[in-house]
């Protein structure tokens, strides 16, 4: 039977019950955004015993749907203030939905400091000393773990910055290969589970039975269409497994969209060297896998490793945003140099992009020069050795800049902005003043439709005002519900270029939920949830003037295109009539 399993991390007890009403039905991040605006006080402080985090998978997720393994952790966020939600992939989330755990909550804090982990499996749940893994990054962690519980257990975990409570720590989950290199990155969740003295999460599903599936015929036959459309879109069938994400490197250097030197320019002259191209070139060189799941049921299979130099296994290739974080952001096109420090943040347990951010902070405040990958890699080790340095950086761009006297910040709500320039992509500036969730891509990817990649939902060209409110707006909402489903947020243009891609995602739902859920349903369930998070944010004391970017992207054009992001305020107050 679906249950929330309850761990009071002040008094060790566990509760494990049945899932109330208000929250049936829902997974993902509809159910992680609901607890946490139902259930904590907009004005707790985010380290404190008031707050709580919550892990939830999908409620597509652990049944056969293809690519339904994301993860949902949910908090309010030591970075930016308001309600978060983070979504890693890995092999957590369909060991908890084999298990019917439909969320795990964790509240209060430990009075005594102590670290503990938490160990589920078919026979309920416990808590267990950690306090000899205080110290140990995310690596040593799992292979300490794993000596005890076996690599076929799923592992969640911090490193130093959680433990130290840092506002840009994340929280690792182990991947296909049993390594912690699948993220919950942004907005410092890994902070909130560090004040909880929560070290790590075990999860064992051995024995665990199968999910009802209410129609198994019909199920099977709705997830067929589902998976026939995403691997019949060129992007996720085509582009995503050949290169990743990572793709993206080029596509918007050549449209003057990549920000480089800390958003001075759209154009990077060394992308060639850090580009999706090139880093397939070397993993296929070195021998490290060039496509594979990163969690049970992926059928588009864009995870891959990488080998550094000397044979190192740096575990996961880095995404097209960390990418851009370490390279173009910082003007280093070392691409062995780049992959180091996404290991070394997978490692440590902090957010890629607001750390990269965190980095350009140092060069603008005169730590280091721009293209000086040795003197970047230098300083990304403070954050493993828990130096004061090393804990401003890992503290996220906004908090690191304000702390060096740094003016020029690229940061919305106290997150770092993402790898696509707003001043070119009109779109993803709407999404990312807008968002709930701080300077966020994935809240509304719009580059796809700033670029005319979903041809059969909506286009609005990228250096165009009209337009783009409304069409972000629809998306967000679109987004918000595919979150809760556990679908990977990649998959989202197949859903809006294909309509049987829509009616196979709603038949499994329908069947298994025994709803008669439509398109519009859909949106409207994205919707209510927006709707929660930002009613959570406003009693928070997050304002519609925080729904902005730094004034410098409204005054300082951009090259090569000489641009700037003018779309009213006025617009951009519109965003959340609905």
């Amino acid at each position: 039977m679906p249950h929330f399993i309850r761990v009071n991390a002040g008094t060790g007890e566990i509760k494990t019950h049945p899932v109330p009403e208000a929250y049936v039905g829902l997974g993902g991040r509809g159910l992680t955004s609901s607890i946490i605006s139902a259930e904590v006080h907009p004005r707790a402080h985010p380290l404190g015993a008031e707050n709580k985090l919550v892990i939830a998978p999908g409620t597509l997720t652990g049944t056969p749907a293809a690519s339904a393994g994301r993860l949902s952790v949910g908090a309010k966020s030591p970075l930016t203030g308001g309600l978060k939600e983070s979504s890693p992939g890995g092999a957590i989330a369909v060991k908890l939905a084999r298990l019917g755990a439909s969320a795990v909550i964790f509240e209060d804090i430990p009075a005594d400091g102590a670290l503990r982990y938490l160990h589920i499996n078919i026979n309920g749940a416990s808590l267990r000393p950690a306090d000899d893994f205080r110290g140990l990054g995310c690596n040593d962690t799992v292979v300490r773990l794993t000596v005890k519980y076996g690599p076929k257990a799923g592992y969640l975990c911090i490193g130093q910055p959680g433990e130290l409570k840092c506002a840009g720590a994340s929280i690792a989950a182990t991947d296909m290969d049993n390594l912690p290199t699948r993220h919950a990155g942004r907005g410092g969740l890994g902070a909130v589970m560090g004040s909880k003295g929560i070290k790590a999460i075990v999860v064992d599903d051995k024995g665990a039975g199968a999910i009802d599936l209410v129609d198994r015929a019909a199920f099977l036959k709705y997830n067929k269409m589902w998976a026939k459309a995403v691997m019949d879109d060129p992007a996720t069938g085509q582009g995503m497994p050949a290169f990743g994400s990572s793709v993206a490197v080029t596509i918007m250097n050549k449209e003057g969209a990549l920000p480089t030197r800390n958003f001075r320019s759209g154009e990077f002259e060394l992308a060639r060297d850090v580009s999706g191209k090139e880093l397939r070139a070397v993993i296929k060189a070195r021998g490290a896998r060039l496509t594979e799941p990163c969690s049970p049921g992926c059928v588009v299979r864009c995870h891959r490793g990488y080998i550094g130099p000397r044979g190192e296994n740096w575990g996961k290739a880095p995404e097209y945003e960390t990418l851009w974080a370490f390279g173009a952001n910082l003007g280093i096109g070392n691409l062995d140099a780049v992959c180091q420090m996404n290991h070394l943040c997978n490692d440590y347990g902090v957010d890629t992009i607001d750390m990269g951010v965190s980095l350009a902070m140092a060069i603008e405040a005169g730590l280091l020069e721009f293209g000086d990958h040795k003197g970047a890699l230098k300083l990304l080790k403070e954050v493993g050795k828990g130096s004061y340095l090393g804990r401003i950086l890992a503290s996220g761009a906004a908090n690191c800049a304000k702390i060096l006297g740094v003016s020029r910040v690229p940061e919305v709500k106290g997150q770092a902005m993402v790898a696509y320039d707003p001043r070119v992509l009109k779109g993803m500036g709407v999404t990312e003043a807008l968002s709930t969730q701080g300077a966020d891509h994935g809240a509304g990817y719009m580059t796809g439709t700033n670029l005319g990649w979903t041809p059969n939902w909506r286009s609005v060209p990228k250096l165009q005002v009209e337009g783009q409110v409304d069409a972000a707006r629809e998306l967000h909402q679109f987004q918000t519900a595919m979150d809760g489903t556990g679908l990977c947020q990649f998959l989202h243009t197949p859903l809006l270029n294909t309509a049987a891609a829509m009616v196979g995602v709603l038949g499994m739902i329908n069947t298994m939920y025994r709803r008669k859920w439509s398109q519009a349903d859909f949106t409207a369930h994205g919707a209510d949830i927006l709707k929660k998070e930002r009613e959570f944010n406003l009693a928070a004391g997050i304002s519609k003037a925080q729904d902005r970017l730094p004034l410098f992207f409204s005054r300082e054009p951009v090259p090569p295109l000489d641009t700037v992001f003018d779309i009213p305020d006025e617009e951009l107050d519109r965003f959340y009539n609905w």
